[in-house]
């Protein structure tokens, strides 16, 4: 077993042509990340402030059905996290305040 894997285990699915469980999930879980950028579009945009509202319920309501869905393909093992370490992310921290000062300094 990878120690730099963070997973449950995995629920086998039949493999075939035809869709299984985990396929419908992916689909589902790719069409709520679409819905959730396009409403954050819809948010920015919106005309007045009732129509800011009632979107931005929309939204929250499919940010919190993609959180679930993820979190069951996670619970079934069909998502796994990478455990990162010291070096990767001291790495990554140095990188972002780069960037940072580099913005810094354009202003």
């Amino acid at each position: 077993m990878n120690n730099n894997k963070i997973s449950n285990p995995k629920k086998e699915v039949p493999t075939g042509i035809e869709l299984n469980d985990q396929d419908y999930m992916t689909i589902l879980l790719t069409h709520l990340k679409e819905l959730e950028k396009n409403m954050t579009v819809a948010l920015t945009e919106a005309s007045n402030e009732k129509l800011y509202k009632d979107y931005k319920k929309m939204f929250d309501t499919i940010a919190d059905a993609g959180r679930k869905a993820y979190e069951l393909m996670f619970y079934l093992g069909w998502y796994s996290l990478e455990k990162a370490n010291s070096t990767k992310i001291e790495s990554l921290y140095k990188d972002l305040n780069t960037q940072l000062d580099n913005l810094n300094l354009e202003n």
